[in-house]
């Protein structure tokens, strides 16, 4: 198990453990999140769901600067200040008050979240030779869905006290494991700061290769709520299965996951073989849609044996979707601009996670099998472009101007 969840010793091992500390805190509070901002500080559930979508929409249109500053900075001072920022505003939680100051306050959070997120891809490339880069985020992934895990597990502790003393301790440890974070970074060596080049400053905005691959990959990873938010729904709604099968399918896809992630990377750091990834994983995610559709009205016992087949099937198109995913973002991005490339590779599961819930639910829940049918080929449609997207990005790449 260890050697799945820990590369070998050097910056990656490091960025490893720093990741664990700063998902363990994450874990906690995606958690709790809606419940501390309705039971604590009184807002309405519909006032809660403006202040995430609207600190979202911040996280989107920062992502691409911030990873120009990580750039241009050095994302390791970026990781560090952005973290220590988080601390105390995550612990300004503990005194806010009223929707207009929560707003104002997740939404620099917000900006603060996005700067480390760019940052630390920055440091993957900036520490990591290009051969290891997909298995090193492979490693940090089957970190992070330990550590999220263990960070439920301590929410559910909180709940069952269910006081604003125990919402309150967690905001504090949340807050504590960021300003740790912060502190840990300083372990990390420094990534050089890149000079200014010639030209236009954020360069990704005029790649259309690699927009159209962030496009392409936050449809494919909308997958990633399928698990969350449409299947329980689904279960709940137009099968015979028992509720407990739901949690069953969560906790097979996180053992799964942490099993097979860093096995299912191997091979994809180079990006044609990396979009053959993304398009075997989107084939994956497509049968895993047509098993789900066949529950349809199925026997509590055939729903069951369907439900967790096609959990199987979606966790094997994840992982290869995921490996994929990393190597083109990697692959198809300058040296250069490692930073605002990985900021702006992030702005598609953000969109994706933005779409997902409504399209999706719509889609299973309005016209049932139909629905799962056309997801499925949504999902081998949108993969299948991958291998395209890729070939005519390394035909159009130009070379570094400092560079040469």
């Amino acid at each position: 198990m260890l050697s799945r969840l820990l590369p070998p010793r050097g910056p990656a091992r490091t960025l490893t453990g720093i990741t664990l500390v700063h998902t363990l805190g994450q874990g906690l509070w995606m958690a709790l999140n809606a419940i501390y901002a309705t039971t604590v500080l009184h807002l309405s559930p519909g006032q809660f769901g403006i202040g995430v979508g609207v600190a979202a929409g911040v996280a989107l249109a920062v992502s691409t600067p911030t990873g120009h500053l990580a750039d241009r900075v050095g994302p390791r001072a970026v990781q560090i200040w952005s973290f220590l920022a988080l601390g105390p505003l995550t612990a300004g939680l503990l005194f806010v008050r009223g929707f207009g100051p929560y707003v104002l306050l997740v939404s620099v959070q917000a900006v603060a979240y996005s700067a480390s997120r760019s940052a630390r891809m920055a440091m993957v490339a900036g520490l990591v030779p290009p051969a290891d880069r997909v298995s090193v985020r492979a490693y940090l992934r089957a970190t992070s869905n330990v550590s999220v895990s263990v960070g439920a597990a301590l929410a559910g502790l909180l709940l069952v006290l269910d006081s604003v003393g125990a919402y309150r301790l967690a905001v504090v440890f949340n807050a504590s494991t960021y300003l740790l974070t912060g502190l840990l970074t300083l372990l990390l060596p420094a990534v050089a700061p890149q000079p200014a080049r010639p030209g236009p400053a954020l360069i990704v905005l005029r790649d259309r290769p690699y927009l159209a691959f962030v496009v392409l990959d936050g449809l494919l990873s909308m997958h990633n709520l399928l698990l969350d938010v449409v299947l329980p729904l689904w279960v709940l709604h137009h099968t015979g299965a028992p509720r407990w099968v739901i949690a069953a399918i969560l906790l097979t896809n996180t053992i799964a996951v942490v099993l097979l992630q860093v096995r299912a990377a191997r091979g994809t750091d180079e990006p044609s073989a990396a979009a053959r990834a993304s398009r075997s994983g989107s084939l994956c995610l497509a049968a895993a849609c047509v098993v789900f559709a066949f529950t349809d009205g199925a026997s509590p016992a055939l729903a069951c044996a369907l439900l967790l087949a096609g959990a199987l099937a979606h966790v094997l198109g994840e992982v290869r979707q995921s490996a994929g995913s990393w190597g083109m973002s990697f692959g198809l991005a300058p040296e250069h601009a490692q930073g605002q490339y990985q900021g702006t590779y992030a702005m598609g599961a953000d969109m994706g996670k933005m779409i997902a819930p409504a399209l999706l639910t719509w889609l299973v829940i309005e016209y049932g099998a139909v629905g799962w049918a056309v997801m499925a080929a949504g999902f081998a449609l949108v993969g299948a472009a991958m291998p395209l997207v890729v070939t005519r990005a390394r035909r159009n790449a130009k070379p570094d101007p400092v560079a040469a």
